[in-house]
């Protein structure tokens, strides 16, 4: 007869986490990221706030990141 430790036991990893699938997304609100500031503050209506939007284009350009996914406002 099974016990129920021995059925969860089975049922746990032992070890190191496994990958169970891999797989991509493609969004359709995908921006470049040297143009998300831009698009960023147009969307929030917050286009006169030039200096936070210059401190964060020089954050975006030094991510290293190509493209971001962009949220629908």
């Amino acid at each position: 007869m099974v016990t129920v430790e021995e059925v969860r036991r089975s049922q746990r990893a032992e070890g190191p986490a496994t990958i169970l699938a891999i797989g991509t997304a493609t969004p359709t609100n995908c921006v470049d990221q040297s143009t998300y500031p831009d698009y960023y503050f147009r969307i929030t209506n917050s286009e006169h706030k030039a200096e936070l939007k210059e401190k964060f284009q020089r954050m975006c350009d030094k991510s290293m990141i190509k493209k971001s996914i962009a949220a629908e406002a």
